[in-house]
């Protein structure tokens, strides 16, 4: 039982250290939403060193002059270019100008203003969640690697399970309203900064990763600390039977009253061994109770047959 309660424990406190890398992994990149904008190509300015894909050239000196737009219908070159960008919880990044480089922003500026409260409180879970899920793994390894006795460890696996729990519903909540606010920036957010079209990136994929790791991870422990209490309960309830029954013994006078009390003892399970019945501890298995018959004097013998 030792050895396969270690076991899982060392499989809990796996889980819990990979949902934590994950979660930090997560929370630090800016990749968890990616996609493209759509975005007029300004005027090409400088010498010209070759054709530009990412600017405008037009003949006329003059930026007002109304042919530029004429000049670039005729030469079929697109008015657009799109601009990829990445947001994360903190940042939101999209490629410069001449496509190359990027330059960042916080995702909270460019957020609503009704919708910062919603990224702040998704900042102050995620911050939480991956506090409970380093607090449940130092719990963890406490209870693997400590030398005290059982009731100490369950003491720690009990706790341990509980902050790895709400640690997972904590992130659980945190991934939610991060979309939820991300969605409702796409929608009502500045012009400037509005996608045409976007999608989930790896980030994400990571911090969902993360809460699947912590959640078998409390299943987990959950289940060692549920097993290890059965397993005493039913220990316990075998001593005290034995313990009744070795106390009735005790109290027979007669050989008769010994092989009644004998038959009715016999374990229903073929793999149980059987009652001790001797004074001296000892147990009696199949062919020992053909053995102590034999062993016993005629007359004794006689009164059994």
């Amino acid at each position: 039982m030792g050895m396969d309660r270690r076991r899982r424990g060392s499989l809990a406190l796996t889980l819990n250290f990979l949902a934590l890398m994950l979660a930090i992994c997560a929370l630090t990149t800016s990749y968890w939403c990616e996609g493209t904008r759509k975005v007029v190509k300004p005027f090409c300015t400088g010498p010209v060193t070759g054709k530009h894909t990412h600017c405008i050239r037009h003949n006329s000196s003059n930026l007002t002059d109304s042919r530029r737009v004429q000049y670039i219908w005729e030469t079929g070159e697109d008015k657009f270019v799109l601009r990829n960008f990445h947001t994360g919880i903190w940042f939101s990044c999209e490629q410069n100008v001449d496509l190359v480089g990027e330059k960042c922003r916080s995702f909270i500026n460019v957020a609503p203003a009704h919708e910062r409260g919603v990224l702040w409180l998704c900042i102050a879970a995620e911050c939480l969640y991956i506090l409970l899920l380093a607090t449940g793994g130092i719990l963890m390894s406490i209870e693997v690697c400590r030398f005290g006795n059982v009731i100490d460890g369950l003491k720690l696996n009990a706790f341990a399970a509980i902050f790895t729990v709400l640690s997972g519903l904590l992130g659980m909540v945190a991934h939610m309203m991060f979309t939820t606010a991300f969605q409702l920036t796409v929608s009502l957010g500045p012009e400037d900064w509005k996608p045409q079209n976007w999608d989930y990136s790896w980030s994400y994929i990571l911090a969902w990763s993360s809460f699947t790791a912590c959640m078998a991870s409390s299943v987990t422990t959950i289940n060692r600390y549920t097993k290890t209490i059965l397993e005493f309960k039913h220990k316990r309830k075998n001593m005290e039977k034995n313990l009744k029954i070795k106390q009735k013994l005790l109290d027979l006078d007669s050989p008769e009253q010994v092989w009644d009390m004998y038959i009715s003892s016999v374990p229903s399970s073929s793999g149980e061994e059987f009652l001790d019945l001797s004074g001296s501890g000892r147990k009696l298995s199949d062919n020992s109770l053909f053995l102590d018959l034999n062993q016993l004097p005629a007359q004794q013998g006689e009164e059994f047959c």
